[in-house]
């Protein structure tokens, strides 16, 4: 028999084993620490431990199962290792920079961008998805609704279709940043 806890995590229930639990908790404790200021600690370890509670969320195979080890290990896997002396990119991702700061690659998804939206975010969350200005979409768009009249209808549809990038990890996925530790420490501190 092994020890549980019970443990809410990015504000969810979980009963974990003992051994996965400090497992846990000493991979959220190493990487908090490197983090130098605390203010800014606190909300990045919101974020993190939302992604955490996520994770678990999609590896569980029903509500009331018990987070053994090899469910942790795959959230470790997901958020990457931590590295405290160089805080090292995570394997099985490319690296490039944005904004003057390394960011690991993932796979893009398509969101719509509430945080620069002008009416639901669909035109930003189209921008960012396909890597081009969102003042040439808005343009493209306002242009065939006058021509065609078509685009309001694809306009409401896209709207309807197209979820809400509401967490940190989904604004990552939108951009095409993995939604590793180290990336969702980088974009909440960037995008404060």
């Amino acid at each position: 028999m092994k020890k549980v806890i019970e443990v809410s995590i990015g504000g969810i229930n979980f009963t974990v084993e003992d051994d996965a639990y400090f497992r846990l908790k000493d991979y959220l404790k190493r990487f908090e620490e490197t983090i130098p200021d605390k203010q800014e600690a606190r909300e990045v370890m919101e974020d993190v431990e939302a992604r955490v509670a996520e994770i678990i969320q999609k590896e569980m195979r029903f509500s009331n199962q018990v987070v053994d080890m090899k469910q942790v290990q795959t959230v470790i896997d997901h958020l990457g290792e931590i590295d405290m002396e160089a805080n090292t990119h995570e394997a099985g991702y490319n690296t490039y920079n944005a904004y003057d700061k390394d960011y690991t690659r993932g796979d893009r998804r398509m969101y719509r961008d509430t945080d620069e939206k002008m009416v639901a975010g669909v035109c930003s969350g189209l921008a960012l998805y396909l890597g081009i200005d969102v003042t040439i979409i808005r343009v493209v768009f306002a242009a065939a609704s006058f021509l065609y009249g078509t685009a309001i209808l694809v306009y409401c549809i896209l709207w309807i279709v197209m979820p809400k990038a509401v967490s940190v990890a989904q604004k990552l996925e939108l951009r095409g940043y993995a939604p590793t530790a180290e990336n969702i420490r980088k974009f909440t501190s960037q995008h404060k």
